[in-house]
């Protein structure tokens, strides 16, 4: 079991982030409705790793708790390599991305008319953002933040449609 939720895991947050990355570098459009596709694809691996389990070990049958168990912790061997390999992909571009995200905010209000005091404090928001960001103990959670929730709805779908035996069978 351990080794079906290490390498469903692995394979899920690397999906996930390669895909969020390939969307930060490819487009200059930063959609919230895409990262939110991405990771909903990426972790289907969740549904994956506990069907393997249900057909493989447990002879095409299920629990809802130990079927929603194996997805969460899919779910957060997910989230911790997400947030690993983010962490490598911040240091191996040299910390740019917060600059890039607050320049691009700024310049969107700006180019949409906010000006003055509401523009200086949006500014003033995002200078603090950045601040905050900089710090691992900060930003590393918050990364975690992003993805964690979303496996946990995952997983606990998975574990309601496959404590059903009837729901994808397993094949003989």
């Amino acid at each position: 079991m351990q080794r079906t939720i290490l390498t469903y895991g692995l394979i899920s947050g690397a999906i996930i982030i390669l895909g969020m990355i390939a969307t930060i570098v490819l487009s200059a459009q930063h959609s919230l409705w895409l990262g939110y596709l991405i990771m909903l694809v990426g972790l289907s691996s969740i549904l994956l790793a506990v069907k393997s389990h249900r057909d493989k070990v447990l002879g095409g049958v299920i629990k809802f708790w130990p079927a929603f168990l194996i997805g969460l912790a899919v779910a957060l061997v997910a989230g911790i390599a997400y947030v690993l390999i983010w962490e490598g992909y911040l240091a191996i571009t040299h910390y740019r991305f917060m600059d890039e995200y607050t320049a691009h905010i700024l310049a969107a209000k700006q180019a949409e008319g906010l000006s003055g005091a509401a523009y200086a404090k949006l500014a003033a928001e995002m200078a603090e953002m950045k601040r905050n960001y900089a710090n691992p103990l900060y930003r590393m959670p918050m990364t975690f933040a992003e993805i964690f929730p979303v496996g946990l709805l995952v997983a606990l779908v998975s574990a309601a449609l496959l404590r059903n035996p009837r729901f994808l069978p397993a094949r003989v």
